[in-house]
Parts: structure tokens; sequence; C-alpha cells
């Protein structure tokens, strides 16, 4: 199954200021790029994005290099709750016709976890970005991503899904996008 740009959602899920401080090192770098290469991509594709906060009193704003990626009228999603899903707002800002949600973000086995496969229970097909999901413990990180994939959750990386999303290097926002991955 590949991504396609008509079909689908990012979400960006809670890569805010202190809880990045506290991420490994090469995961958080890794996370945190790939993740903005992601919002670029999709912002210039027409991609919907929906972008959340944990606790912001507790964790903070958004990293800069994501919040540069986002529209200035991009909402943000504030919650406590680990799963996405457990907040309303979250559940109305989905676009129900475009049934593929992407995920970013931290950490890989909380909140993106919880969110992955609450979201696979409701019948979206969900592509978790490997490359672009981390947590403060590498064994927790690579965990996560092995319950996902025995779930049936589909693990990805950046250059597949920006590439799928293309299709084609002929189309019109390759040059910009292939540069992005450089």
């Amino acid at each position: 199954m590949l991504c396609q740009t008509e079909q689908s959602q990012l979400i960006l899920i809670d890569i805010q200021q202190r809880l990045a401080e506290v991420m490994h090192g090469e995961l958080k770098t890794l996370a945190i790029n790939n993740s903005a290469t992601l919002a670029r991509a999709a912002g210039l594709l027409g991609i919907p994005q929906i972008v959340t906060r944990q606790y912001p009193k507790g964790l903070g704003e958004l990293v800069a290099d994501i919040e540069d990626t986002l529209p200035t009228d991009q909402a943000l999603i504030d919650k406590t709750s680990f799963s996405c899903c457990g907040v309303a707002l979250f559940i109305k800002a989905l676009d129900n016709q475009r049934k593929q949600i992407i995920i970013a973000g931290m950490e890989s086995h909380v909140c993106v976890l919880q969110t992955a496969h609450e979201l696979a229970e409701q019948d979206y097909q969900v592509f978790v970005v490997e490359d672009a999901v981390c947590s403060r413990q590498p064994l927790n990180h690579h965990n996560a991503i092995e319950r996902m994939r025995q779930t049936g959750i589909i693990i990805t990386n950046t250059e597949s899904v920006v590439f799928e999303w293309l299709r084609d290097a002929r189309h019109e926002h390759f040059k910009t996008i292939s540069q992005m991955i450089k």
C-alpha cells in the first residue's frame, strides 16, 4: 500500500521544546528534521495537517523547526490524553474522506503508539514514519515500532512518504521537495 496525496492526512504529535530536550540525541534530531520535511511537503501538496501539543504548560511550545514549517493559521490541538483520539477536537479535525493517516512525533511508545492503534481501530490506514518519531530510550522506540508493525500499522520512512505523494519526477513540486530531502 502506497501513500496517496489525495487520501493522506499528516498528524504531527507533540513535537515540543521540553519534551524534545529529553529525547535520545540521534533519534531526536532525525525525527525533528524529518517531521519538518513532511510538514513542508504536505503544505506544498495541500495535504491537511493536524498538530497536537501534550500539556503545553509543562512541555512547552512546539520546537522552532516545526513551528516554522506551519502556516500561520495552523490550529494546534492541546491535549492531556496520550492518544490524540481522546480529544474531541482532534476527532473533529480528522477528514473522514481521507483514510490514510501519516504520523510523525513524540514519543513512539506512548502518544504515537496509542494514537496509531486507535486510528487503525477506526478503519484508517495508518502509516508511522519511523525516522520521524522518537522516544527517550532507543529500546522503547524500537519496541513501539515492532508492536505497531505486528498489528498491521504500516511502518515507513520520510523519503518513501514524500516520493509516494509525488509519484513522478515530472510533478510540479518534485524539485522543491527533492531538495528538502538532500
